[in-house]
């Protein structure tokens, strides 16, 4: 397929570099005003261009990696070059119904939401749809299957998977930093922390996307009675790990509902 994106940001870029390694056969054009920061692209065959309708009439899906201020400026230059085609649309609080109603009902409408691990094949992307383009959502799901995986939920979840998959990027990576932090304090040099904390989180996320079961039967496989284990996860506890967790998601989440 040719693929139109639109947004060369952290997103955009992510999405586009994820296509290009993991995704085979595919064209992939993306489009920045400023595009020397992303000029490099060119080098894995993949066009660059500040001209956001460049061959946007030959694309099969367009992709919307833009913000929500932006989507008005965007429509209004693309529109008038563009006849039913697939747009896929992961601007953040931006629904299906409102983007349908700004692109007119000759469009195909599906809601995508990714994460910057798209880069490297490892993407949690959440996409919706409205069940009359259930056929041409297809193409979008296997496309974004070949970047990590997928969740088909309701639009109504849309802004909650925002905050669980994209922003949840950097609560893990908090989390990896701060483990690397404690990994220094108790003697590790820097780099050393860091790949044991970072190994150690994709190996746990590789059990529970693997085995599909509670964490919590997880961490009882390394907690035993009177162990290292237990009394770090209680004082973790006690601390408020788990609820200071739960408050940042509902705070983003109440963030983006305005």
């Amino acid at each position: 397929m040719k693929i139109h994106i639109i947004g060369g940001g952290n997103l955009g870029v992510a999405i586009t570099i994820g296509i290009s390694k993991y995704s085979k056969g595919n064209q992939v054009t993306i489009t920045r005003r400023n595009i020397e920061s992303i000029k490099y692209l060119e080098s894995d065959d993949i066009t660059v261009s500040h001209n956001n309708t460049n061959d946007i009439d030959q694309a099969d899906i367009i992709i919307l990696a833009i913000k929500p201020y932006q989507v008005d400026t965007v429509l209004e230059e693309i529109l008038p070059a563009i006849k039913n085609k697939i747009i896929a649309s992961a601007v953040s609080g931006l629904s299906i119904e409102t983007l349908q109603e700004k692109a007119g009902k000759n469009h195909t409408i599906i809601h995508i939401m990714p994460n910057i691990a798209a880069r490297f094949g490892e993407s949690a992307t959440c996409i919706s749809y409205l069940e009359k383009d259930k056929e041409h959502a297809k193409k979008v799901i296997s496309l974004f299957n070949d970047l990590g995986t997928v969740s088909i939920i309701d639009e109504k979840l849309m802004d909650a998977a925002t905050v669980l998959g994209a922003c949840g990027t950097a609560y893990a990576l908090r989390y990896i930093r701060a483990s690397m932090q404690a990994g220094i304090e108790i003697g590790f040099d820097a780099q050393t922390a860091l790949a044991i904390a970072s190994q150690t989180a994709k190996g746990a996320a590789t059990m529970a996307l693997e085995e599909k079961i509670h964490p919590e039967q997880l961490i009882d496989r390394v907690t035993t009675p009177q162990g290292c284990t237990i009394v770090g996860l209680n004082e973790m506890e006690h601390q408020g790990f788990s609820s200071s967790l739960i408050k940042g998601i509902k705070t983003s989440l109440n963030k983006i509902k305005g």
